[in-house]
């Protein structure tokens, strides 16, 4: 006998007309055909739990549907989010019926930006969302891919309700880029980690790993320096730095940019440096020679004018600048980013750094990135030279044991992160400290940088649009390339399962 469309959701799941096998989806069906009126009819005809029924393009009423239809589905309910990947979830596994736990990779796609941001594919997910998520299926658990609408944020962190566990992957700046706000965005995130919901990383973990003064807080661990300093006022600024600089050439980093806008390699003209710490200070007239790290590029001022930069940026005391920076590294104060790192320099940065690569405290492989000759930074673009080798290459064997034997349980903790998983997906940056001739074995590696914020899997770039390959997709990455990426993202499945069940006390 046939049924209308309100009858059949109001039915007992026992009744032939929906006890069919397809049960579930069908019952969908009939949820659209309602529309609004309809499904606020249901919902005071019978208890139910409440969901997001899509009645017309671009809107949703709230609807319901029998608990026990619900359970039936092993994923979260994410009907009432604008789906904006713009086609099928290409290349990834099929979810598992009985999911160990329930996760969800966040993304953000930018309407403004060409693709939706440089790190797409034509898919509109990020272009290595699929070995990541696969890996957390491979270890039987559920991930589902999503993007985080900023007009949507009310709905979208209750709809994060019902996950254990959230992998963040919206690259710095993407989000307010998008017209969000990435602290409400962040403030969200750490109220459901006050719901026992895991969140990788967590805003407070990006925030202290990615800041600049995490140098200070492992200036005493073996992979940092004693005299790094940190200036967050005006007056720390101008009394450090001109006891710091008169001793040695320096680094000085800015805490907000990145590929190296704002970080500068700076000696005096003159060479006149005192023989111990403290012994001096520079005068406002020295003149000294900087180097920019995000594209090598020179300029000469004063000590007056770089202060006066570093706080107020062009003016008529800062003298002509080329870069493409506008200074006023302090502006805000502490809480709002506002800080400038003064490091030690280490000459043999010309050599190289080495990029370690690691899944939570597992190293998977590691980079040497040497600066093309003249330069000093090693950053992507400047004609930089990348080396890649095995987690155990033989070379790098002191630094490797040294790290991750001694120092690496050490890291969250002094960052004020010992609460914190160490990251799923990081990496870490390290300069040569000790002066030509050191024996392998006595080397001192120093950390030049910590970054836990999307860092990116490189053979899956393959996949990622731009202007000569605007259609790049998962299927364009060799068979070889996602190989390795896959490797990681398994053991990626593997270190998440195993936070998540310490976390349930398994």
């Amino acid at each position: 006998q046939a049924v209308s469309a309100l009858e059949r959701v109001l039915l007992p799941p026992s009744h032939p007309a929906v006890a069919a096998p397809m049960a579930f989806r069908a019952t969908f069906r009939p949820l659209r055909a309602l529309g609004a009126r309809g499904a606020r009819l249901l919902a005071k005809q019978r208890p139910a739990l409440r969901i997001a029924v899509p009645v017309v393009s671009g809107a949703v009423a709230v609807g319901a549907v029998a608990s026990s239809q619900c359970s039936q589905t092993p994923l979260v309910d994410v009907s009432c989010l604008t789906k904006v990947a713009k086609t099928d979830d290409v290349g990834l596994l099929p979810q598992p019926q009985s999911p160990k736990y329930k996760t969800a990779l966040v993304q953000i796609y930018v309407p403004s930006q060409p693709f939706g941001g440089s790190d797409k594919s034509n898919s509109g997910h990020r272009y290595d969302s699929i070995p990541i998520a696969n890996g957390m299926i491979a270890s039987g658990m559920s991930c589902q891919l999503l993007h985080y609408v900023p007009e949507e944020h009310d709905t979208f962190f209750k709809v994060m309700e019902g996950f254990d566990a959230i992998i963040v992957r919206c690259n710095p700046g993407q989000i307010n880029a998008a017209g969000g706000d990435q602290m409400k965005f962040d403030d969200g995130m750490r109220a459901l980690q006050k719901k026992g919901i895991q969140v990788w990383p967590s805003p407070d973990v990006m925030t202290n790993m990615g800041a600049k003064d995490a140098l200070c807080k492992i200036a005493n661990l073996e992979i940092g320096l004693p005299d790094t300093l940190a200036y967050y006022t005006e007056e720390e600024l101008d009394a450090g730095f001109k006891k710091t600089m008169a001793f040695q050439p320096r680094v000085i980093k800015q805490n907000r940019g990145s590929s190296g806008e704002g970080i500068w390699i700076i000696k005096l003209k003159s060479g006149n440096y005192c023989k111990n710490y403290g012994d001096r200070s520079c005068t406002d007239d020295e003149v000294l020679e900087l180097m920019e790290a995000c594209d090598n590029h020179a300029e000469t001022h004063t000590v007056r004018e770089f202060l006066e930069f570093c706080k107020n940026g062009r003016t008529a005391k800062s003298g002509t600048w080329t870069t493409v920076g506008k200074g006023k590294y302090l502006e805000g104060g502490k809480a709002a980013g506002g800080q400038l790192v003064d490091q030690r320099f280490c000459p043999r940065i010309v050599e190289g750094e080495l990029r370690y690569n690691l899944v939570m405290d597992q190293l998977v492989g590691i980079i040497h990135k040497k600066p093309k000759e003249g330069g000093i930074s090693a950053v992507g673009g400047t004609g930089s030279i990348y080396t890649y080798y095995g987690p155990e290459e033989p070379k790098f064997q002191t630094l490797t044991d040294k790290f991750l034997k001694e120092d690496l349980e050490k890291v969250m903790p002094a960052l004020g992160l010992a609460e914190e998983p160490i990251p799923l997906w990081w990496t870490t940056d390290f300069i040569l400290a000790s002066p030509e001739g050191t024996p392998a074995e006595e080397e001192k590696w120093i950390v030049g940088e910590f970054n836990c914020s999307c860092v990116g899997i490189s053979k899956c770039l393959a996949a990622y649009c731009k202007e000569d390959t605007p259609t790049a997709s998962v299927d364009d990455i060799t068979a070889e390339d996602m190989k390795e990426a896959q490797g990681y993202g398994d053991l990626m499945g593997t270190k998440a399962l195993g936070i998540l069940d310490k976390a349930k006390g398994k």
